[in-house]
């Protein structure tokens, strides 16, 4: 890895790597499956260096860390790219146009929902989230407001219990939840830190959210989320799904390797798993070209305007860090707070990012842009280890390919 502040390694909020190195060899059981999964990509104004670089970046799927990648560069230049393969058994190659889930990229959508509703001033930053939720939100936890939910400032633990080993947790993939139990889960336990002190982020802050927004409008919040953001910006592709656990449409199948008894690994298909447990934190289905329109949309005020939309971009102040990243028992000791409302906030080589990564069993997806969009990159990578601790390295030599330096190469981003 190469210079990128020492605040984007520690946050794991936009995780790059300008390390652009061969592709993970692949593993027999993988290469048994075959499936070379041909990469179209097409596009202009990025350097052949940059071009190089996202094609080394998700080379030689299917392998043992992924399946399939799809990409898309814009800005000043453009870059699609997708390769693997559509699943391990026909081995076909993966669908360019393919839906994926999308994780915690999510919350995005949920901040802009909530921001719209704070702009309309139906809701307030500074009221407190139980003064809109109080048969719910304990007294425990009556100072949190909505700013601190929405920068995961608040203090309110995640929902404790449920499957610990991977097998219990696979064993497990179609139990469903409400939001509701899981927030009461939560702040049954003692808050983490006083609210406004430090930043851990949890999708807890965005389940909370989700159940605001349907107190304040009376309809259900994947209602509201395709009212007020998905139709107005054409985006068919994507929608949240709530208790349905497969994704409609076409998409690549996701896999994850779980340990066998006598040794070695095998891929087994995490296409289909229920969602409830992360509903308006991270259960949207969407495209890379839905992704990059919502971007550019978002970045520009056609979604959230004014003030509002300017929360999205302010970090709390440098006071505020993130939650036990040096010492465990020193809340708010570690590195400056990295995420904002919906957002989060990286430099590298001196190129300033914002944007948000999100992972589910099988994916990871992702975007990335410079405020001015100059530069955005959107991805989905199915990842076979989604959900381990770090990012795949596949997604670490995208970042890096669209937004760093490389050697040889005039900066084509300002």
């Amino acid at each position: 890895m190469s210079r990128y502040s020492r605040r984007l390694v520690v946050s794991t909020a936009l995780v790059l790597s300008l390390s652009l190195g061969g592709a993970v060899a692949a593993a027999p059981a993988f290469a048994a499956h075959g499936g070379t999964g041909a990469t179209a990509h097409a596009g202009g104004g990025v350097s052949a260096v940059r071009a190089a670089a996202l094609r080394d970046a998700v080379a030689g799927l299917p392998a043992a860390d992924a399946t399939a990648a799809l990409v898309r560069v814009g800005g000043d230049g453009t870059w699609r790219g997708s390769t693997g393969v559509h699943d391990l058994t026909s081995g076909r190659a993966a669908e360019a146009g393919a839906r994926f889930r999308a994780g915690s990229v999510t919350k995005t959508f949920t901040a802009a929902v909530v921001l719209q509703l704070v702009d309309e001033r139906r809701i307030s930053l500074d009221r407190s989230a139980r003064s809109y939720l109080s048969g719910l939100v304990p007294a425990a936890y009556g100072g949190v407001t909505v700013r601190q939910l929405l920068n995961h400032t608040s203090g309110i633990p995640a929902a404790p219990g449920g499957p610990r080993t991977p097998e219990d947790v696979y064993a497990h993939r179609f139990d469903r939840t409400t939001p509701q139990a899981m927030v009461r889960a939560a702040t049954a336990e003692p808050p983490e830190f006083a609210p406004g002190t430090a930043q851990h982020y949890l999708n807890i802050n965005y389940t909370v959210l989700g159940l605001l927004v349907e107190r304040v409008t009376g309809h259900r919040f994947e209602d509201e989320a395709a009212r007020r953001v998905l139709r107005p910006l054409g985006l068919r592709d994507t929608y949240v799904p709530g208790a349905d656990p497969t994704i409609r449409g076409p998409h690549n199948h996701g896999y994850q390797l779980y340990a066998l008894p006598g040794g070695g690994t095998e891929p087994r298909d995490v296409s289909d798993w229920d969602q409830t447990h992360s509903w308006a934190a991270g259960d949207l289905v969407s495209t890379t070209a839905d992704l990059e329109r919502f971007v550019s949309a978002l970045f520009r005020g056609e979604v959230v305007t004014g003030p509002a939309l300017a929360e999205m971009f302010a970090l709390p102040g440098e006071e505020v860090r993130m939650y036990g990243t040096v010492d465990p028992a020193k809340p708010g000791s570690g590195e400056p707070a990295v995420y904002s409302a919906g957002l989060s906030h990286a430099v590298v080589d001196g190129t300033e990012i914002w944007g948000k990564t999100g992972s589910r069993y099988g994916y990871s997806a992702g975007f990335m842009a410079t405020k001015d969009l100059s530069r955005t990159l959107v991805y989905s990578v199915n990842n076979t280890d989604a959900k381990a601790q770090g990012t795949n390295e596949r997604v670490l030599g995208l970042g890096g390919a669209a937004f760093g330096r490389l050697p040889g190469e005039e900066d084509d981003r300002r």
